[in-house]
């Protein structure tokens, strides 16, 4: 009787700590030969031929787009769309659309996500297994994810 027990127990520690869980958490990079790695958060991002607003486009980056930026310029990051040392830069891009060098979220089952750090609060999404997404923030034992242009938390 007590190795069934010790095998159960076992197998319920391996469910709740092992294989079984039900996200990763995928650390930040760092900086790597070129800058960090980053991804954009708003639905479309214009990389510019100079720091600011008013210099002329010379591409745009897609929601989720992830490329290699090493911040400065006043709140504008060169942009690499290669990790090419010999490529060079792309442009620059405003950084405060960006998560540079964010921690990842990614499920292993259907995970839940609310308006706020609570679950007595409205649900305002439900993500499928293996969805990955960029960690805005941790709190206690909630994350504050990105969600095409919007946030929600998910409890950890």
């Amino acid at each position: 009787m007590k190795k069934v027990i010790g095998s159960v127990l076992a197998a319920l520690l391996l469910m709740v700590v092992g294989t079984g869980g039900f996200a990763e958490i995928i650390p930040a990079y760092g900086p790597g030969q070129i800058g960090y790695t980053a991804v954009v958060l708003c639905e479309s991002l214009t990389i510019r031929q100079s720091p600011g607003s008013s210099s002329p486009a010379v591409g745009k980056l897609n929601y989720g787009a992830r490329i290699l930026v090493e911040p400065g310029n006043g709140g504008w990051g060169t942009c690499f769309l290669s990790d090419d040392v010999d490529a060079g830069p792309a442009g620059f891009v405003d950084e405060s659309y960006l998560a540079i060098d964010p921690a990842w979220y990614r499920t292993e089952s259907s995970t839940a996500v609310y308006a706020w750090n609570s679950t007595s609060a409205p649900k305002v999404g439900l993500l499928s297994r293996n969805t990955t997404l960029p960690i805005l923030k941790q709190e206690g034992g909630w994350l504050l994810v990105s969600l095409r242009g919007a946030v929600g938390w998910i409890r950890q």
